[in-house]
C-alpha cells in the first residue's frame, strides 16, 4: 500500500520508495531520506506537527508539509 510519510499512523513502519528532491531541503537527504530507507512514525507533536521519525535507525523530525513530499510502501503495522 502506498502512503505519503505524512499519512503514516503512530507505530506503522514503511520503505521510502520515492521522494521529490526538487522540494526537499538537502539536509533531509543527507539525514537518510532517501529511496530503501525504512522509516517509523514514533510520536507526532500537538497538531500532528511536526512528526517524529525513525529512518535507519537515526531519530528525526520533520515537517508535515515536508512528509507529504515522501512516499512510502507500508510494510507493518504496530497496534499499541
Amino acid at each position: 500500500m502506498e502512503k505519503t510519510l505524512a499519512e503514516l499512523k503512530k507505530g506503522e513502519k514503511g520503505t521510502i520508495t520515492t521522494i521529490c528532491t526538487e522540494q526537499l531541503p538537502l539536509k533531509l537527504i543527507e539525514m537518510g531520506c532517501l529511496p530503501g530507507s525504512e522509516v517509523t512514525l514514533l510520536q507526532t507533536a500537538p497538531f500532528s506537527c511536526p512528526l517524529y521519525l525513525n529512518i535507519n535507525d537515526s531519530y528525526l523530525a520533520i515537517r508535515r508539509t515536508m512528509a507529504e513530499k515522501i512516499n512510502i510502501k507500508i510494510s507493518t503495522t504496530y497496534t499499541n
